[in-house]
């Protein structure tokens, strides 16, 4: 029995046109950063495409964007296209990361000053 071949940088375009079924953008409703977390759903079916069963295994426990296209060894934007394939199967769900809101109440800057100060005199 051979191991299962991995993508790599030696692939073309050809190999990276035919893995995202010609599609240069992942769906407009899947925007993916490089640190959204992704974690799976589901296991992989029999008869389901390598790399979408490769992401789900990944992807078992929560793992960043950036970590799954290393790991398969392709890049950012054909992985985004693979991942909102799956998010449309429901396969998948993306964490964004939490931003700190606008109206957030932020320390007032002559305090942090005076923690600055305070610290260079220790």
């Amino acid at each position: 029995m051979t191991a299962a071949r991995r993508p790599g940088p030696d692939d073309g375009p050809d190999r990276l046109y035919t893995v995202t079924r010609g599609r240069s953008r992942p769906p407009a409703h899947a925007a993916f950063d490089v640190v959204t977390l992704i974690v799976s759903e589901c296991a992989p079916v029999p008869g389901m495409q390598s790399e979408h069963a490769r992401i789900l295994r990944l992807c078992e426990r929560p793992t960043a964007v950036v970590e799954v296209a290393a790991e398969l060894a392709l890049p950012i934007s054909i992985v985004k296209i693979l991942l909102g394939d799956l998010l449309e199967a429901g396969r998948i769900t993306a964490r964004h990361p939490r931003f700190v809101p606008a109206q957030a109440q932020l320390p007032d800057l002559d305090t942090l000053k005076q923690v600055l100060h305070g610290l260079q005199r220790l």
